[in-house]
Order: structure tokens, then C-alpha cells, then sequence
């Protein structure tokens, strides 16, 4: 199916950036035919004339890998990648993969690359193992949260899925004072009540929240498509640094949306609010070594 593309400004501004949110249904556990996905989508996304091109979580291999992961491994420094970001030619990319590290260990990762090389790759950190999930048996946890400089976006955060649900990720996050927050997620919908689906009303409200205390951009994007039996909701997002919905995908289906936005947002929201800047880092590293000796003392 092609996909649909839809244009979102941000705000009432004209951008100077933009984002396009790749919404895309990965074949599970063939990384050749999702490599060609990757290449059709990042050719639409440049006819949009997008600065930036983000894919989900995974989104060269699909989700539930299991076994496979040995065998669908790749490596952000290897051809395949290297293809991908030729083909994004100035844009900047994003994608999600199996990573295999040299001393043989499998990562959920995702990777930065502009300018024509890999910028940043984060590991996934927070492995979800409650209800159907059940990620650490496959692969081992990453082990940093940092963001990263990029010539055009400012200082950059990745996180992966569940890491978006922790509080400590965000935290790091605004102590490292990030003008992009980017998450990648493969959430199947769970608690759907009609027309509602809890953990896309989550998503969008841990998406608003994290905008305004951070005071950056935050950019969702999640698959579709049906996998092991779940059904993957897409509604990939963008938020302003005002907690501002600025851009959101279709439901359920494939979707190129492409978010227009000007960086001069950040400026005016961190004058109105500047949480940022009042944050008291070293009373939080000091309350925090508190407990730390109050539970392991």
C-alpha cells in the first residue's frame, strides 16, 4: 500500500526544518525487503523536501525477532546503513535495527547519521519483560542515556519505547539540555475502550508533558501493521516546546507526515518558561546519592 502524505506547520510559523515521520509496517525478520521499505520511504520523504526523516523502533527487522536476532543482526557502521544515509543524501536519518556490538552482543538500537556518516547509535535501555513483552531474554540493555550535537537540529536525545516511560530518561534528557527529543516505538494497542486506545492517549500526554519540561521538541514516531497476532496503532506526533500538538499521523495506517518548524520556538518558550534553567542539577545528584546510600548501606 503507498502512503498517505500529510503536511502539519508548527504553530503559525513558517519553518525552517522539517521532520518527516516515517509510519511504515516492517516484514518481520527480513532485513533485505524492509532495507528496500526504507529506500522507497526515504525517496518520498525528499520529494517533501524533509530535513530530517525518522523511522520506528526496529524498523529493520520488526519487532517480535526472538531466535532471529543472531541472524538479523546488522551493523550501523556496515553497507546497509551506509546505503540508507547515501540515499537520504542532506537529510539527516533516523532508523531503528538489531545491533550487534564486537564483542557479540545484541542491542535494540537506533541510529543518527548526517553529513554522510553515523552520528550517534543509542542501545535501548529499559527492556520491558511485564505482559507480553519479553525483550531481555534476546537482548542486552544499554547502558548510557546521552544526548549528542548535530549540525542542523540543535542538541539531540534518542530514546527507545519503554525508555520513554521513565522518568529518569527524561530527566537525564533536560540535564542535558536537548533542543530534539526523538522516540521510536513499536506499542501495540492495549487498553482499547471503543475508540479509544490507552496507550496512544499515554503516549500523546508523556509527549506534551516532556515538551514543556524540557522545553524542546519532541518528535513520536510508532509502526503499524499487524505482527504475532498485535496490532501496531502508528499515531506518530510531533510536540511543540509548549506542549503544543503540532503534527499527528494517521492511525493505523502507513503515513509520511511531514512537521514544518521553525528552531526560533525554543527560544520564545524557554523566555516564557525557562525550567530548563532553573533546574537545581547538582541538589538532584545530591538527593539521589542520599538514597542511594539510605538502600544500599
Amino acid at each position: 500500500m503507498d502512503p498517505t502524505t500529510q503536511t502539519r506547520d508548527w504553530g503559525e510559523c513558517h519553518g525552517e526544518r522539517r521532520v518527516a515521520l516515517v509510519q511504515i509496517s516492517p516484514v518481520l525478520g527480513d532485513p533485505a525487503r524492509n532495507l528496500a521499505l526504507h529506500l522507497d520511504r526515504i525517496e518520498a520523504a525528499r520529494q517533501q523536501n524533509a530535513d530530517l526523516i525518522v523511522f520506528p523502533e526496529l524498523s529493520l527487522s520488526g519487532y517480535f525477532v526472538r531466535d532471529m536476532v543472531p541472524d538479523i543482526a546488522l551493523d550501523p557502521a556496515g553497507p546497509e546503513v551506509a546505503e540508507l544515509i547515501q540515499a537520504a543524501g542532506p537529510a539527516a536519518l533516523v532508523a531503528g535495527l538489531v545491533e550487534e556490538s564486537p564483542r557479540h552482543r545484541f542491542y535494540n538500537a537506533a541510529f543518527y547519521a548526517e553529513g554522510g556518516r553515523v552520528v550517534h547509535v543509542h542501545r535501548k535501555v529499559y527492556l520491558p519483560t511485564y505482559g507480553l513483552f519479553d525483550e531481555s531474554r534476546y537482548f542486552a540493555a544499554g547502558e548510557r542515556i546521552e544526548a549528542f550535537d548535530t549540525a542542523r537540529f540543535g542538541r539531540v536525545g534518542i530514546l527507545i519505547c519503554e525508555d520513554f516511560w521513565h522518568l529518569s530518561a527524561a530527566a537525564i534528557m533536560q540535564a542535558e539540555e536537548v533542543d530534539l527529543l526523538m522516540c521510536g516505538a513499536n506499542s501495540p494497542a492495549r487498553g482499547v475502550d471503543g475508540p479509544k486506545i490507552q496507550t496512544a492517549e499515554t503516549y500523546e500526554r508523556l509527549s506534551r508533558a516532556f515538551a514543556q519540561l524540557l522545553g524542546a521538541m519532541v518528535v513520536l514516531v510508532n509502526r503499524v501493521g499487524f505482527e504475532d497476532g498485535l496490532c501496531f496503532w502508528g499515531g506518530s506526533l510531533v510536540v511543540g516546546p509548549d506542549g503544543r500538538l503540532c503534527a499527528h499521523a494517521a492511525m493505523f495506517d502507513e503515513a509520511i507526515t511531514i512537521a514544518a518548524f521553525d528552531p526560533a520556538e525554543l527560544r520564545r518558550q524557554r523566555l516564557v518558561a525557562p525550567l530548563a534553567r532553573d533546574e537545581q542539577l547538582l541538589l538532584t545528584i545530591e538527593e539521589l546519592n542520599r538514597i542511594k546510600r539510605q538502600l544500599y548501606e
